[in-house]
């Protein structure tokens, strides 16, 4: 029996996620493993420069974490 997995979150995961992160993308993914590349993609990043808003989820944490070296966060005003 096949049974598919939705990574999607419910609406009661929603309401706990209100923060929201901006990141930027600072490095390149050039010469580095294949999966910090999926992680930056995972995480709308795909461009030096480019900037995405990602909700604050221990999930989300742990892909920052695991390119630390190619984003930064910036701070809301």
């Amino acid at each position: 029996m096949l049974v598919e997995h939705h990574a999607e979150m419910s609406d009661s995961q929603m309401s706990n996620t209100d923060k929201i992160i901006k990141i930027e993308q600072t490095g390149s993914p050039i010469r580095r493993h294949h999966t910090q590349r999926t992680t930056l993609i995972g995480l709308g990043l795909n461009r030096i420069g480019r900037v995405a808003q990602v909700p604050d989820t221990p999930a989300i944490r742990g892909m920052l974490a695991k390119v630390k070296h190619l984003v930064r966060i910036l701070e809301p005003k």
